[in-house]
C-alpha cells in the first residue's frame, strides 16, 4: 500500500491526464517511449494527407509516402 501511495505522490496529473512531474524512471521512459512513438505516428499520418505536389517538394513518391503512411506505429 505504501508503493501505491508513493507512486501517486510522484505522479501530479494536469486536466489532460498527462504526467506533470515522475520521479519513476521507468514510468518516465516508458511515457517518453509513447509520446516518440505517437509522433512517429502523427508524421505518417500526415504524409497520406500531403498533395502530390507537397510530397515533390520534399522528395518522396505518393507510393514511399502511403507506404510510410501505412506502417504501424511501432517501427
Amino acid at each position: 500500500m505504501e508503493a501505491i501511495k508513493t507512486a501517486a505522490e510522484g505522479c501530479k496529473l494536469r486536466r489532460s491526464g498527462f504526467a506533470e512531474t515522475v520521479n519513476d524512471p521507468g514510468l518516465h521512459s516508458t511515457l517518453d517511449r509513447l509520446r516518440t512513438l505517437l509522433g512517429k505516428r502523427r508524421s505518417r499520418l500526415a504524409l497520406l494527407d500531403l498533395t502530390n505536389d507537397q510530397l515533390r517538394d520534399i522528395g518522396v513518391s505518393r507510393e514511399e509516402a502511403r507506404r510510410e503512411g501505412l506502417r504501424s506505429f511501432w517501427d
